[in-house]
C-alpha cells in the first residue's frame, strides 16, 4: 500500500497547473493524514476545503483501482462527503483524480 507521502505526489503530478476542480478539496485519510488540493497547490495541510472526502487510504486505493464502487462506500459509511451535492457535481473530476492514485 502507498504511503501519505507517494499518494500527494501522485496527486500532485495528476492535478498538475490545476486540478480542474473550480473548488478546494480535502482528503482526510482517518488519522493517516490529509491531501489538499486548492488549484495547482497539493499539500498534506489540514486547511479549510469547499469538499472534504474522509476515507481510509485503503479505501481510497480500492476505488482508484476499481474494486470499490463510490456509492457503495458512500452506503456503508466507508466514504464520508461534507458536501453531498458538491460531490455529485465533481463525480467525473473527482474520479479522474481516484484513478490516478490507483
Amino acid at each position: 500500500m502507498a504511503t501519505l507521502e507517494e499518494l500527494t505526489e501522485r496527486v500532485r503530478a495528476g492535478v498538475g497547473d490545476d486540478a480542474g476542480l473550480g473548488k478546494s478539496f480535502k482528503l482526510d485519510l482517518k488519522g493517516e493524514g490529509f491531501i489538499h488540493i486548492d488549484g495547482g497547490t497539493v499539500s498534506n495541510d489540514d486547511l479549510p476545503a469547499d469538499l472534504t472526502v474522509r476515507i481510509s487510504r485503503k479505501d481510497l486505493q480500492a476505488m482508484g483501482d476499481g474494486k470499490l464502487n463510490p456509492m457503495t462506500a458512500v452506503m456503508t459509511g466507508r466514504l464520508q462527503l461534507s458536501d453531498m451535492g458538491l460531490a455529485m457535481s465533481l463525480q467525473p473530476q473527482m474520479q479522474a483524480l481516484f484513478s490516478k492514485l490507483a
